[in-house]
């Protein structure tokens, strides 16, 4: 069975350019997804965090637009994907998926297919109204109604879909808080700082997650550097996801005094995601993109923001965003045979 070092951050408090001790966190999706697909797999999931403290789910990752169902995100991919046949033409940002309605396609198109409307014709209706919302800014019920787009559905039946989006996003992050309340890792994890080098040498991979936390207590951690000095000394799996791959930057030097990770393809959470999410626009004090491409790192991310992207290099997996998590933990699964 093999065993996996699932390092979280510890960290509730990250200093921002204009203020300091806002709460931080790591991201409930990527934490709790990626330990559940492992655990599935039958690998042996070891919590830890680099003090022993209990981690904190990162109090922005709990709101409700970050939660919404796979079929709903889902179903609107095969909207914006009708916007333009060039994926690099396409800039769906934060504000798009979060601010604009756009996620509540699915379950307008399921009230146009009742009403009558075929789910082809429901799917192009939906479609040309949710471009004309990306293209100007504007909400997609507002934009079906003004524009004649409304498929004969009556307000209440639209604005009744937004609702309805909105209330299954609240039960999935519910679902996953209690899902992770009765993980006993999470309640009690391992310390890091107190595990001896013989003791991580017996783990097989490591894992973390991201959130805006790894930035704050895993780079410049010399205990951070003793596991990956250890596990990469034993062509172990190095995996860390969205912020965590921060992690990379308490790599020691090698013999030729480059660092650990040199020349390695990478990826992680991208400047341009960064100024899209309401903590990046506070201002944050260093951005870990620009951070890993000086350390010397080869930075490889999506043609677009938010895309599911992973990159593999020899020992190590990185995954971009949070919508990377199922392909970034099943990418860790293969490297260990257990998929």
């Amino acid at each position: 069975m093999p065993r996996i070092a699932y390092l979280v951050s510890s960290a509730r408090e990250i200093d921002l350019r204009d203020s300091s001790g806002h709460p931080t966190g790591f991201w409930l999706e990527e934490a709790l997804l990626s330990y559940e697909r492992f655990a599935a797999a039958g690998a042996d999931v070891v919590v830890m965090t680099p003090d022993g403290k209990a981690p904190v789910p990162d109090p922005y990752g709990l709101e409700p637009i970050f939660h919404y169902p796979a079929e709903d995100r889902d179903y609107f991919a095969s909207v914006y994907r009708t916007f333009h046949h060039d994926p690099d033409d396409i800039r769906i940002t934060l504000d798009h998926t979060t601010e604009l309605d756009l996620v509540a396609a699915r379950r307008i198109a399921l009230r146009l297919a009742a009403a009558g409307s075929t789910p082809a014709e429901a799917h192009a209706l939906v479609s040309r109204a949710a471009k004309i919302a990306w293209e100007q800014n504007r909400k997609l019920v507002d934009v079906m109604l003004a524009e004649g787009l409304d498929g004969g559905l009556p307000e209440a039946a639209l604005r009744g879909a937004v609702d309805e989006l909105n209330a299954a996003a609240v039960a999935v992050r519910d679902d996953r808080l209690a899902r992770l309340a009765a993980i006993e890792g999470f309640r009690s994890p391992e310390a890091l700082s107190e595990l001896s080098n013989e003791r991580l040498a017996a783990f097989d991979a490591l894992f973390a997650p991201g959130g805006h936390g790894p930035m704050v207590d895993l780079p410049d951690n010399p205990d951070v550097a003793r596991l990956l000095e250890v596990l990469h000394g034993k062509n172990a799996t190095i995996a860390a996801l969205c912020h965590a791959p921060a992690l990379l930057l308490s790599a020691p030097e090698r013999l030729d005094g480059q660092w650990l990770f040199e020349g390695y393809r990478l990826t992680s959470y991208t400047n341009e995601e960064e100024d899209q999410n309401a903590i990046g626009r506070l201002g944050l004090p260093w951005l870990l993109a620009s951070a890993l491409q000086n350390a010397g790192a080869i930075f490889d991310d999506a043609v677009y923001p938010w895309a599911s992207h992973v990159v593999v290099d020899r020992n190590l997996i990185t995954g971009q965003n949070p919508y990377s998590t199922e392909a970034t933990a099943d990418a860790v699964l293969k490297a260990l045979a257990l998929r």
